[in-house]
């Protein structure tokens, strides 16, 4: 059995399951999202769990954790950005590195993830086009705070730790989890299909395959609350960018609530 493998057995949330609070999903949304309680072991709230989405930059979890289990001196300068930034140069670099689609059938294999698969053959060199579902990314992240080397664990939960409201495309990345819920907190998120100009210049906050839409905007949020709560929020998105991170934002903070 694969490190992951008994994840599925107890993440796997049961058809009769209903949340304690009720969670709205805005119109023009398709949602997927699952909260894992690593303290109670067990899943609090979800949807959708298996549905596919395309990734966009969340695969970079992926990348990056096969990059620091595969090769021998791991290359910082490329990933620490790709993870604290969302760098896609970096992410494009690494993605080549490693063989581009192999690297989702290592993961896949490795992390025992049953809904994920490498991008379309057309596309080999589109990272962001690996098809991911709530339910895997949650196994992901377990696996990094709980099998995965300290190494491991260490260098890629730090840079999520950190990450900056400034994507280096200059999109604000602070949407979702980093909105909606309470410090602390570590986020990978993921945006696809809103153009290469962000609708706005962002601002950093002063100190104080064919059953995946390869079509629609993607709006993602991931990551893990105060190391006890896995939360993942997938979802396409029919409207600008400004209505649709008000949407998944407010989405979250009912997720969150929902889940507690």
């Amino acid at each position: 059995m694969s490190k992951a493998a008994s994840f599925v057995s107890e993440a796997t949330p049961s058809p009769t399951r209903t949340a304690r609070k009720p969670v709205l999903v805005p119109k023009g949304v398709t949602a997927g999202y699952v909260v894992f309680d690593r303290q109670a072991r067990k899943v609090t709230v979800f949807r959708n769990v298996h549905k596919r989405f395309r990734s966009a930059s969340v695969v970079k979890l992926l990348i990056a954790i096969d990059h620091l289990e595969d090769v021998a001196k791991p290359d910082l300068a490329l990933l620490q950005p790709m993870l604290r930034v969302s760098d896609d140069n970096a992410a494009t670099a690494l993605w080549r590195r490693g063989g581009q689609g192999k690297i989702i059938l290592r993961m896949s294999k490795r992390l025992g993830l049953t809904d994920t698969g490498p991008p379309p053959a057309d596309k080999p060199g589109f990272w962001g086009y690996t098809a991911i579902s709530a339910l895997d990314i949650a196994k992901v992240y377990r696996y990094l705070l709980e099998k995965a080397e300290p190494k491991v664990r260490d260098t890629i939960m730090t840079q999520l730790r950190k990450a900056g409201q400034c994507g280096s495309d200059g999109f604000d990345q602070f949407f979702g989890i980093p909105r909606a819920v309470p410090k602390p907190w570590a986020v990978k998120q993921g945006w696809s299909g809103y153009g290469s100009v962000p609708p706005s210049t962002c601002v950093r906050a002063r100190a104080a395959s064919a059953d995946v839409d390869f079509v629609h905007p993607v709006l993602h949020t991931t990551g893990v609350l105060g190391d006890r709560y896995i939360m993942v929020l997938l979802t396409t998105q029919t409207t600008p960018w400004a209505d649709a991170t008000k949407k998944i934002t407010k989405l979250v903070g009912d997720v969150y609530r929902a889940a507690l």
